[in-house]
């Protein structure tokens, strides 16, 4: 089993090899990808050092799996030739969530639709994917019609920049801008480019992705993102209505019982979900949990997750597993 990790010196790339660690892996041979100014510096895995290679060179191995993390441009180059040649492209960047051809999963809610015929696989955003995983359990029980998130985003889903921008203003540094204003004790409601229609990339991803994870479009999701001066995990306030009335009771049992979902709800004892409980965990943690007052049916989450782990780089690895035990273990036994 050859697994190539490409952007392996970013963000989300060193917590891909953390985790391929951590999970235990089979690989036989890991190739650690990224760019020509990375090429010959060492990373460290399982006790050994293994030098970081170009794509070229890494395309020449035929990895049986790829792991992207290198942004659009670099994915839409480079992961048909992957494809082409035979490798499972899990990509991390946007270039394939929204093409028709390609499945954008998140395991625990719709793994089942990948076949062994799908070469490049798209890992949601990461925004996306922690709501997705609270909003799909209720949505089989009580059925969506509309969604309103708020989100308030850490630091580090802009990048390694951003981080630096927020470490050295709290230093009082001046610092190469990742934003267009200080992040420091500030709130900028603005993630990502603006479009045309003065919604962000990033809160139309929020409105898209979930209808095709859910392959439903009978809902509506309407977002704002905000980036706030953390360094880690996202959080969201959600509000869902529902066609079907509920109970409180009956939603905290349904998400307590959806794997990958933690619920931190006690008000007597000030327990909710928070990034600094998230931070290098795999779970979505869910809290805050109440009926909406003012509109039937409805209901309101708080929803918090580490973005660069179930975010990013836990889930690339866990279609990697599923890939791994449903198509890649059977065709070496057929051999």
């Amino acid at each position: 089993m050859k697994l190539a990790v490409i952007g392996a010196t970013g963000m989300v790339g060193t917590i891909v090899i953390k985790l391929l660690e951590e999970r235990k892996f089979p690989i036989s041979e890991l190739l650690v990808v990224a760019s020509k100014n990375s090429i010959g510096n060492l990373v460290h895995y399982q006790g050994r050092s293994i030098k970081i290679i170009g794509l070229e060179e890494a395309i020449l191995k035929k990895p049986e799996i790829a792991i992207f993390s290198a942004g659009s441009a670099v994915s839409l180059e480079w992961a048909p030739k992957f494809a082409g040649l035979g490798t499972v492209v899990i990509d991390n960047s946007s270039a394939w969530r929204m093409d028709i051809t390609k499945k954008l999963i998140v395991p625990e809610i719709n793994a089942s639709v990948l076949t062994k015929e799908d070469k490049i696989i798209a890992n949601p955003n990461c925004s996306t994917i922690q709501l997705v995983m609270a909003l799909a359990p209720l949505h089989n029980k009580y059925k969506m019609k509309r969604v309103i998130v708020s989100t308030y985003q850490s630091v580090s889903g802009t990048g390694v920049k951003a981080v630096k921008q927020l470490e050295n203003e709290i230093k009082g540094l001046k610092t190469e801008m990742a934003y267009p204003y200080q992040i420091h004790k500030n709130a900028l409601p603005h993630c990502d480019d603006f479009e045309e229609n003065g919604y962000t990339k990033e809160e139309m991803k929020l409105a898209r992705e979930p209808q095709k994870i859910l392959n439903d479009e009978s809902f509506s999701i309407s977002a704002t993102a905000v980036r706030i001066p953390t360094s880690s995990g996202h959080s969201e306030s959600v509000n869902v209505e529902f066609e079907k009335s509920f109970k409180l009771s009956e939603i905290r049992k349904i998400l307590h019982e959806t794997p990958g979902i933690t619920v931190q709800d006690n008000p007597v004892t000030n327990t909710y979900p928070m990034p600094i409980y998230a931070h290098d965990k795999d779970e979505v943690f869910v809290g805050r949990i109440r009926k909406d007052e003012s509109q039937a049916n409805s209901l309101n989450m708080w929803i918090v997750s580490d973005n660069l782990r179930k975010g990013a780089a836990t889930n690339a690895i866990q279609i990697a597993e599923f890939i791994l035990n449903n198509f890649l273990k059977s065709q070496s036994k057929s051999k």
